[in-house]
């Protein structure tokens, strides 16, 4: 299958040659494991294997003297590939020992951040490894592919489903991701008592990504406690299925702003199959569909910015929102997203509002399928979606 070079090798590649460690964190079919098959390292662990797994799960120690060989032969530090270190916890103790003592560097990767973190005594090393997140593909390593926005905003981002290009075949994928992602990172780790009431949560969590969460609604909606809920909006989190945005909620004014936060779910085709939601969608749905993905490419975007960069959102219980905010320390960059290719000044009505409401708003963007940059207002321009990168570097306008 043909490989898709993504962005964040460069990343991992210049944490290695500083002397570093990385943990890898991303969801299941990402593709980490591919992505590190096209790095060279001196030896690859995989625990997704079962018999690598059982021959270290009860002797770990078996890992610090291979690899205390291996640096010994090299007469250097190795670099040793662990993929899936969530299934042996205790192996982050391993890297821990390797690391401290400079024997090794590491690359670790793991689909589920939960289960690092659910014993006390286990870590996520930090000061000692870089901790990078991977996502789908972003919109500009898929924009040489003949991929269109519809099908990214029906199919998500996967690289294998982009990769495909038979509809029912991308179906069937989702449809496994879903059943695979229940089965083995709930059912088998036992992250909850009733995998059923967790899978009408999860079309339920889908079905209102990108909105704010109303805890008791779904609670009595789902049957269960608010706790329950809040759990399993946990789970979601830790196993990297949703990213959690939260709102602005400082205001110099008396607007009543909206201190909810939302969940998206971390790629559009999950998205869709979770919520049982077939390929015909209509138009007003797909504008949601259209501000989720301009989401999500902020938050990717975001992951390369400076520590300090957040994606947050404002809304006003009174009618005024702005779907995405751009937070930096000393700036905000408001971002209204509009299903049109020929925007208005109405459209950038709330972003008129909020850059009145704070001062640290310099310029504001509606992002929409215009065919070019537009200029609506003193420091407002409509973007075409596909120039998205240009409100990350509003500053230099």
């Amino acid at each position: 299958m043909e490989y898709i070079q993504r962005d964040i090798t460069t990343k991992i590649t210049d944490v290695i040659k500083r002397g570093k460690s990385v943990l890898l964190l991303g969801p299941r079919q990402t593709g980490k494991t591919t992505l590190l098959k096209h790095i060279p390292s001196d030896e690859t662990f995989s625990l997704a294997d079962l018999r690598v797994r059982l021959r270290y799960e009860s002797h770990p120690e078996r890992l610090i003297n291979e690899i205390e060989a291996l640096a010994e032969a090299k007469k250097g530090n190795p670099l040793i590939i662990i993929d899936e270190i969530q299934k042996i916890p205790l192996l982050m103790d391993v890297a821990q020992d390797l690391i401290d003592r400079r024997v090794a560097q590491f690359i670790l990767t793991g689909s589920s951040v939960r289960k690092l973190r659910r014993e006390k005594e286990i870590n996520l090393l930090p000061g000692r490894v870089i901790t990078i997140h991977m996502d789908p593909l972003s919109l500009y390593e898929i924009a040489k592919l003949p991929f269109t926005l519809h099908e990214h905003l029906l199919y998500g981002s996967l690289p294998e489903i982009v990769l495909i290009d038979k509809t029912n075949e991308r179906e069937e994928l989702l449809d496994s991701y879903i059943s695979t992602y229940l089965e083995e990172e709930i059912r088998a780790e036992a992250f909850v008592r009733n995998v059923g009431e967790f899978a009408r949560f999860l079309q339920l969590a889908a079905t209102e990504s990108g909105n704010p969460i109303n805890i008791s609604n779904v609670s009595k909606e789902i049957g269960v406690t608010r706790r329950t809920i809040e759990s399993y909006y946990e789970i979601l989190t830790d196993c990297l299925i949703a990213e959690e945005i939260y709102p602005i909620v400082k205001s110099k004014s008396s607007l009543r702003l909206v201190k909810t936060k939302k969940h998206l779910l971390f790629d559009l085709g999950v998205r869709r199959i979770a919520a049982k939601e077939g390929t015909r969608l209509p138009t007003g749905h797909l504008g949601a569909l259209f501000e989720q993905f301009i989401g999500l490419e902020l938050i990717r975007m975001a992951r390369y910015e400076p520590t300090g960069t957040e994606i947050r959102f404002w809304r006003d219980l009174n009618g005024p929102e702005v779907d995405w905010v751009i937070e930096r320390p000393d700036e905000y960059v408001p971002i209204e997203v509009k299903w049109s290719d020929a925007p208005t000044l109405k459209d950038a009505r709330h972003l008129q509002t909020f850059m009145n409401e704070y001062k640290q708003a310099k310029t504001g963007f509606v992002i929409c399928q215009t065919p070019k940059k537009m200029k609506l207002a003193p420091n407002i321009y409509a973007l075409p979606w596909q120039s998205l990168s240009e409100a990350f570097q509003s500053t230099a306008l």
